[in-house]
């Protein structure tokens, strides 16, 4: 019989582990991961406008893995190629300078920040969940006029504390030999990825509205600067949500939040963005490879 969290055994394990991580947290001892060296020059080339094809092909050969997976996924169903994409330098011709760049920075940053040992499963979930967000926020960013790249990172980054708190509480309970249910962790994960995330946000000098996506989304009426591009965030994490795990919503209630009203979507906005859901599961299947 599987026991609940309100098991006073269960609770007495979930304290201990979440003391050592509020204390690892707080006198920074959480391993934080480090931006790649290649994701970290792919970001400011995003937001360079003199950024050229030239460059970006130069930056993403320097890691051949990066850009064998970065060819893989511009010949995905998600971006349907008219002919094969044989180099860098065609998928850039193909695709454009920006999407290649999101490709690279997106594959780049799996490798360097979504790596539990023992939690494949879990880690995969989570994946795709920011894959999901980054490409709903694309979508709505679009229907807003807004900026679509930074709409994307936002999106993207916004839960990134989550795997690290993953990891850190994967360590904790081996060291204190208290295992815990999969519920405690996702209830840790939850309650702590936010501090985590923002730890993140200032070591990799993430952009301001990023760095308040991964501070407010889940509050974005207190957002103090950039609560458009956190309100945009708030509802790709709702949408991602509606199209990974289907019991959580269905078309209803998926649209019955004041975020929507907040950005001013009318309702044949909403029924396309929840038409999207095919198109952004392509897109998410291919990244997550």
């Amino acid at each position: 019989m599987t026991i609940g969290t309100d098991h006073p055994a269960i609770a007495d394990s979930m304290q201990q582990v979440e003391c050592e991580l509020v204390r690892r947290i707080e006198s920074g001892a959480v391993d934080l991961p480090l931006l790649p060296q290649v994701a970290s020059r792919i970001m400011a080339l995003i937001h360079d406008p003199s950024a050229d094809a030239a460059r970006l092909s130069a930056l993403i050969h320097q890691d051949q893995a990066l850009a064998a997976h970065v060819l893989r996924i511009a010949n995905s169903p998600a971006y349907m190629p008219r002919t094969p994409i044989v180099s860098l330098q065609h998928a850039v011709a193909m695709l454009g300078l920006t999407l290649l760049s999101e490709i690279a920075f997106t594959a780049s940053l799996k490798a360097g920040a979504y790596q539990v040992p023992g939690h494949e499963a879990d880690v995969k979930q989570l994946w795709k969940h920011a894959l999901g967000s980054g490409a709903y926020a694309k979508e709505i960013a679009r229907l807003r006029r807004h900026n679509v790249e930074s709409a994307y990172l936002c999106g993207l980054l916004h839960a990134i504390g989550k795997p690290v708190v993953l990891k850190t509480v994967a360590e904790v309970s081996k060291q204190l030999h208290t295992p815990l249910e999969r519920e405690a962790v996702m209830t840790l994960l939850e309650g702590y990825h936010v501090r985590v995330g923002t730890l993140i946000a200032e070591k990799w000098g993430l952009p301001k509205q990023v760095a308040e996506a991964i501070a407010y989304s889940a509050c974005y009426e207190h957002a103090p600067t950039f609560r458009q591009e956190v309100m945009i965030t708030c509802l790709a994490d709702r949408l991602a949500t509606y199209l990974l795990v289907p019991k959580a919503f269905d078309n209803h209630s998926v649209r019955d939040h004041p975020v929507f009203a907040d950005l001013n979507l009318y309702p044949n906005d909403v029924d396309t963005l929840l038409a999207a859901k095919d198109q952004i599961l392509a897109v998410v299947e291919a990244m997550a490879v």
